[in-house]
């Protein structure tokens, strides 16, 4: 199901229209000296957009939450030294109001605020009648459609110079990441608008400055627009999150790896090829779907047979001895662990439910 929203193309005065868009700057803004230091290290890049926290939302209390409204006459200074446009996080009316008055270029909503309607409804009301420039981070659990309400809030309110920040989801299992890319929500959002820009925020899904390349490399292969990436001048000693951030140089170096493929099929051949490629695709996905209704099939005859014997659905040690014998085989196979565990857990499910089904019947 498409989602309509009105919106206009995401361009920013003075900000080149070739992908990648780069916003960078520091997960907190410290000092006026750090800011200043910063930004024009990151000027001197190229890169013409500063980020920077003002206010930031702690999980715990007695922890840093930002210098608060000194912080934005730095952000002035930032647009007026060095012409940059400045971005900022918020999470209330009061925020809002606040980077209004001091002329913040762009404001974007983090995932715990994203996850809250309501908060998301008092910003979109204090941004009414302005033309600002908005990003809606991912909510911190993979939740597509709430993620798309916040952007239907906020573009309800008038904003159409929209944008999507892709920023990972939290997880219990043990993760290699700081938050679980989940690829699959982004993508999925992107095919129900299409028009919609999606930055990247590599930083929040790493949690480690070590993994930045492969997630921004990742992202660009994707077709995404844009990556936001923490910057600070000296992150070893940054007051938060030091692990993810980089140096301007390190964001230099980054920055020049990236490779950019052509999201466009021109070439004849090319096109043919992909197209006798993607019919092999298609031929398997027919017979995975059917093994599959056919696996569900003989599913429902076990609930039948548990139903006549007053047998419990869920069989244990049968149901662990099943995963670890088929992800040792799918693995030898060249499968990965995780793609294997979800299938097999998402089919695993299914049978329950069919079992349950006819156990109830």
């Amino acid at each position: 199901m498409s989602v309509k929203l009105e919106l206009e193309p995401f361009k920013l005065p003075g900000v080149s229209d070739e992908r990648p868009l780069v916003m960078a700057g520091p997960c907190s803004a410290e000092t006026e000296e750090q800011v200043m230091d910063t930004a024009e290290k990151i000027k001197n890049l190229g890169v013409n957009v500063f980020r920077a926290g003002i206010w930031k939302p702690r999980t715990r209390p007695n922890t840093f939450e930002g210098v608060g409204k000194e912080g934005l006459h730095w952000l002035k200074r930032v647009q007026a030294e060095l012409g940059m446009l400045t971005a900022t996080e918020v999470a209330n009316s009061n925020h809002v109001f606040k980077a209004l008055k001091y002329g913040v270029d762009i404001l974007w909503i983090g995932a715990r605020t994203t996850a809250n309607p309501f908060a998301v409804q008092e910003i979109a009301d204090a941004l009414e009648g302005t033309d600002i420039p908005v990003l809606v981070k991912n909510p911190i659990n993979p939740d597509v459609e709430l993620w798309i309400g916040a952007l239907e809030r906020i573009n309800q309110a008038g904003i159409k110079k929209l944008a999507a920040i892709h920023r990972g989801f939290s997880s219990y299992d043990k993760s290699f990441y700081r938050n679980a890319p989940q690829w699959q929500i982004p993508i999925e959002l992107k095919r129900r608008i299409p028009e919609l820009p999606i930055i990247v925020d590599p930083s929040h899904i790493c949690g480690n400055r070590d993994l930045l390349f492969e997630i921004s490399q990742k992202g660009m292969d994707l077709n995404f627009e844009g990556l936001i990436i923490e910057t600070h001048n000296n992150p070893e000693k940054a007051i938060s999150d030091a692990a993810q951030q980089l140096t301007p140089n390190a964001l230099k170096e980054l920055l020049d790896r990236l490779v950019l493929r052509n999201p466009n099929v021109e070439n004849t051949m090319t096109l043919h090829t992909l197209d006798e490629l993607r019919h092999e695709i298609d031929k398997y996905d027919t017979q995975l779907l059917q093994i599959l209704a056919s696996r569900m099939e003989v599913a429902e005859k076990i609930g039948r047979y548990k139903k006549e014997n007053n047998l419990t659905i869920l069989q244990s040690g049968r149901w662990d001895e099943l995963l670890q014998e088929r992800t040792k085989k799918a693995t030898g196979k060249g499968l990965s662990e995780e793609f294997i565990l979800k299938v097999l857990r998402a089919i695993h499910q299914e049978s329950i439910n069919r079992q349950e089904k006819v156990m109830n019947e």
